[in-house]
């Protein structure tokens, strides 16, 4: 067996199909196709079948890519060893983040890795993906290290072939126009929110799981106006008086002074923002370099907007 090959079995075991494992492997779909074929001569139990039009993994193949998991962290902590060795923390790492994580994170870390007593900071690439939280451990199959959002009262991350670092707990706060009624409160329940005009998210994502919550323990639809995935615009239709809506109390700063957040008690609002890698990842200086970044600029970012959390953050 080739290294390589228990990867492209780990990976249509997480991805799905053969499609998927290509585009996060960068290869061909003939060569993944290839490649399992080769794996497949080595054993006499089939490691895949046909579900419809897709390949998936039989009991055996899963067993095999549990096993192909330990083998390529192995070979992962030996490639570890020699960059510790080395003392090499400059290594390239690839970060993915959710839009307002990435707006609020990604500054303040290529800032504090490029402090002078930090000495050569790694060589970060940063991209984002707006994706529904069920979609966030897909992408450690292409990025090194993932943002990732879950609320709380959801299920965990699944557990294998996963390490999770959680940066902190955020609340998810009412937004509502300084001059709403609403307003004057220090906060709200749901009771006082669920009859209001809504500015929400598209069905999947923190804000809509929140008011779908709103309207479940009420026993109340709830009128949503508009469906819009990013904060700033749902800010900005707030301070235009279309409705009200729901804003991260940390990630989502906003440069309206009639736009107020207001924590709403009575269920869970909160969502915790976590890192994602594969455990072979976060034996990497470099990796571990870019998580410790984050953790500081978390916590500053935490500190310095808790301070004003009834009011107006930007």
């Amino acid at each position: 067996m080739e290294i390589h090959q228990l990867t492209i079995l780990r990976e249509l075991g997480a991805l799905g199909s053969v499609t998927a494992v290509a585009e996060a492997l960068h290869v061909s779909p003939s060569a993944v196709s290839q490649h399992l074929s080769a794996l497949q001569r080595q054993f006499r139990t089939p490691l895949t079948r046909r579900d419809g039009r897709t390949l998936v993994l039989t009991d055996a193949g899963r067993v095999l890519a549990r096993a192909g998991a330990g083998v390529i962290d192995a070979m992962a902590a030996a490639r570890g060893a020699v960059e510790q060795f080395e003392s090499s923390a400059t290594g390239t790492v690839t970060l993915s983040s959710f839009h307002s994580a990435g707006q609020a994170l990604f500054g303040p870390l290529l800032r504090e890795l490029a402090r002078p007593d930090q000495g050569d900071p790694p060589d970060l690439r940063l991209t984002d993906e707006d994706v529904a939280q069920s979609d966030f451990p897909a992408l450690t199959a292409q990025y090194d290290l993932v943002l990732a959002h879950r609320m709380e009262h959801s299920p965990p991350w699944p557990a294998e072939d996963l390490h999770v670092v959680t940066l902190a707990r955020e609340p998810l706060d009412v937004a509502l126009p300084a001059a709403h009624p609403l307003a004057a409160r220090a906060r709200l329940r749901p009771r006082d929110v669920v009859g209001e005009r809504w500015v929400t998210s598209r069905v999947g994502y923190s804000p809509d799981d929140v008011l779908t919550a709103v309207a479940a323990l009420t026993r109340r639809s709830a009128h949503v106006v508009h469906r819009v995935n990013d904060y700033g615009a749902v800010a900005a239709l707030v301070a235009a008086g279309s409705g009200i809506g729901l804003l991260p109390r940390y990630t989502a700063a906003h440069p309206y002074d009639d736009v107020v957040l207001r924590p709403l008690h009575g269920l869970s609002t909160s969502r915790t923002i976590d890192v994602l890698a594969r455990p072979e990842t976060l034996r990497r200086r470099s990796a571990q370099r870019v998580v410790q970044a984050l953790r500081h600029v978390m916590e500053q970012l935490v500190a310095s907007q808790g301070r004003d959390q009834h009011g107006h953050q930007g």
